[in-house]
């Protein structure tokens, strides 16, 4: 996986509409928990190739680092080996002064050719650095995106469960209007004003047989007394 590669993956991801997604999912906590997982699994593999991509920096500065070093170190070698010479052939050894000036001219090729790496390597490091800076803000990104639909889903939860809840008291009241208690007293009461009615009604049924029977035995006592006279009348004739 190339530098560029890495880098659009994690801005991709970095980048992606959560809320856009949010809006289109049928069942929201299904679809918040998948994203979770993917965007967990998503964020581990980018930490993996931001790592591998930091090391390879880490390489190149140290390599850097050696090179500058080395230059250092062969550029004092050739000093030593040029004061030898010197030293030398003031002493009338000009044999041996040659052969120090040989190695001095050895120690300075090395350290332009130590000099030289680490200056090519510094375009190579500089750019390697700002990708790194760059995946770690895609990281951070990608990790506040996480937050937030960790966020969201816990929300969308308590809404859905509060939601859930106030379905089940609107579904209790409905079933309270359906049976309404007030409701069954008005029938009850009803009931009782009808009997009650039925009652008075054979009350006055009762009464009326009553007063039929005192007209009856009215009726009966004046046919007696008229028995009475029309006997009374016979006996003086």
């Amino acid at each position: 996986m190339t530098k560029q590669t890495i880098l659009g993956r994690v801005t991709q991801l970095a980048k992606a509409n959560v809320h856009a997604l949010l809006d289109q999912a049928e069942d929201p906590q299904k679809m918040l928990d998948q994203l979770i997982r993917e965007y967990t699994d998503n964020i581990r593999e980018a930490e993996q190739a931001v790592a591998a991509t930091i090391g390879d920096l880490r390489l190149m500065e140290q390599d850097h680092e050696e090179d500058q070093k080395a230059a250092v170190e062969w550029g004092a070698k050739a000093l030593a080996a040029s004061r030898k010479a010197d030293a030398l052939r003031m002493a009338d050894g000009a044999v041996e002064a040659d052969r120090f000036d040989g190695l001095a001219k050895v120690a300075l090729g090395r350290q332009l050719r130590a000099e030289k790496e680490a200056k090519e390597a510094e375009p190579t490091i500089a750019a390697q650095s700002d990708v790194v800076a760059r995946l770690k803000d895609g990281l951070d990104s990608m990790k506040i995106k996480l937050t937030e639909l960790q966020s969201k889903r816990n929300e969308l939860v308590a809404r859905a469960k509060a939601a859930q809840a106030r379905n089940r008291m609107a579904d209790a009241a409905g079933s309270l209007d359906v049976l309404d208690p007030t409701s069954e007293l008005s029938r009850f009461e009803e009931k009782v004003r009808r009997e009650e009615a039925r009652a008075l009604g054979r009350e006055e049924l009762a009464a009326s047989s009553l007063d039929a029977q005192f007209e009856q035995l009215e009726s009966l006592s004046d046919e007696a007394e008229v028995e009475a006279r029309l006997a009374a009348l016979k006996a003086t004739t």
